[in-house]
């Protein structure tokens, strides 16, 4: 992975940079020393790291406003930083970059049960949101499997997704305002409790903008009545190619469930023996399919699903029969990756989602390409939407095992791209998918997405080295420029 050269001249200045800073917050959350740095030198991606120059942690609005001035006035770089989940290495940090962390920004600021939302501080977790307003009966959909670590600020950012994402969307589909600080300083509104909002889709626009155009200070999101009736199916298959069928047949049948999962053998096993869930261990293929609504409707659904099933080759169906085991069922899958990490020093998260009609083909080619790399493969997905998340197991300490798990790891993307997909479906492009964007974007494609970028932070100190192959300041003459996606960047250090 390729990172910018340090500037030397910013990193000569870090004593002047550190008391500048302890002059915008309490000196307390000016974080310097070394081992206390280390806490923030990779995010959730963590194959790659890099102590920060300095971490500052902002407690207040007016706070992330003055410091983002003071590094705009003075040509430094800022990384945002939520929960540091991301598995993109989008808070990745940088040698001569400020992270702007946002732990402190924890608290829900106003729960709204009438226009059915809630607003909340960036560094609030996902799941926190849900717990917040369970007693009445509500829940906050998107649900990504670290929903109990991840912030909300984190979420809008990565534009986060979750085994529920098929039926209610992505963080985009549930976000309904934000409170946003510019490069220059300036606080920004968008959106409200309002479902729809006047003029340009800014909204859309940031979200999803990986802490490219400003650092969000406040989100408002939409909250659900939890459904009448939930039940969860556990449908194995003796092939990943007979369970990607199914999937397409749901789906063609009309039939949109809360969600639908699929994982392979070697998840299967992994998460079985980590979370005791009842998985079946003699198929090749599950589905973990779940059903919501009135129960009338969930009975009626789950009937014609095992009709599907079968038609398809299922060889076991089972059907939670209470709340308790809806959950186990879950339990498992959300644990996957945790799970994983037994069977492996290392793994390698992918992130990648293509037409579900293309489910089985992939399938296929990342087996042939497993045995091709000499790497083993667990397969864990979004199935309804086509959303893949290939975990490769290696083993770092092996000279040259990381850099083939990159080049495998391209290869499923590049697959992606080529069956119709796209190169992320919620973890975002980071530093792991930049130098990929040459091989779904054209140069004039990306240049355009730039003007937006230079809109927002003509001098690039917006989390630099993210997204983008390679950014020129915009600055000069409103001229902006990208090489194409083969560009590389001078290694980044290792510790």
């Amino acid at each position: 992975m390729k990172m910018p050269i340090p500037d030397a001249a910013i990193i000569a200045r870090r004593a002047d940079i550190i008391a500048a800073l302890k002059g915008l917050v309490p000196s307390d959350n000016v974080i310097t020393d070394e081992d206390a740095l280390r806490v923030y030198e990779c995010d959730g991606l963590s194959a790659y790291r890099q102590l920060p120059m300095v971490v500052a942690l902002p407690e207040t609005t007016a706070q992330v406003a003055e410091i983002l001035k003071y590094c705009k006035a003075e040509g430094i770089k800022v990384v945002p930083r939520g929960s540091g989940t991301s598995l993109s290495g989008g808070a990745l940090p940088l040698a001569d970059a400020v992270i702007l962390g946002l732990a402190k920004f924890n608290r829900i600021l106003e729960i709204d049960f009438d226009n059915r939302c809630v607003v909340a501080q960036p560094g609030v977790t996902n799941l926190g949101i849900t717990h917040a307003v369970q007693h009445r009966n509500f829940y906050y959909a998107p649900d990504p499997s670290s929903q109990i670590a991840c912030s909300i600020g984190g979420n809008v950012a990565e534009n986060a997704g979750g085994v529920h994402c098929l039926k209610y969307g992505l963080t985009t589909n549930n976000v309904l305002g934000i409170e946003l600080v510019t490069m220059d300083g300036e606080t920004v509104r968008l959106g409200g409790k309002h479902l729809d909002s006047e003029g340009y889709d800014l909204l859309g626009l940031l979200t999803g903008s990986e802490g490219l155009l400003g650092v969000v200070t406040e989100v408002t999101v939409r909250i659900l009545r939890s459904p009448d009736t939930a039940r969860a199916m556990l449908v194995g298959f003796p092939s990943n190619e007979a369970a990607g069928d199914c999937v397409g047949a749901v789906i063609n049948a009309g039939i949109i469930p809360g969600g639908m999962e699929m994982m392979d053998r070697l998840a299967i096993q992994a998460a079985e023996d980590f979370a005791h869930a009842g998985y079946p261990l003699d198929v090749e293929s599950l589905l973990i399919i779940e059903l919501d609504g009135p129960e009338a409707e969930v009975t009626y659904l789950i009937d014609r699903i095992e009709a599907i099933a079968s038609d398809t080759g299922a060889t076991y169906v089972r059907i939670s029969q209470n709340e308790e085991e809806r959950l186990k069922f879950w339990a498992g899958r959300k644990a996957a990756f945790p799970a994983i990490g037994r069977l492996s020093p290392d793994y390698y998260c992918m992130d990648g989602t293509i037409p579900r009609s293309q489910l089985p083909t992939v399938l296929k080619r990342i087996t042939e390409l497993s045995a091709h790399y000499g790497l083993r493969v667990a397969n864990v997905f979004h199935a309804g939407d086509g959303n893949l998340h290939p975990l490769i197991l290696y083993d770092a300490n092996i000279s040259g095992e990381l850099a083939k798990t990159e080049e495998f790891g391209a290869e499923i993307l590049k697959l992606c791209v080529q069956v119709g997909g796209v190169l992320t479906g919620e973890h975002g492009v980071g530093v792991e998918k930049r130098d990929l964007m040459g091989e779904m974007f054209t140069e004039d494609d990306l240049n355009q997405q730039l003007r937006v970028k230079c809109a927002f932070d003509p001098d690039g100190l917006l989390n630099p080295g993210k997204v983008f192959p390679q950014l020129h300041r915009c600055a000069e003459q409103g001229r902006v420029h990208v090489h194409d996606g083969r560009t590389r960047f001078p290694d980044i250090p290792r510790f």
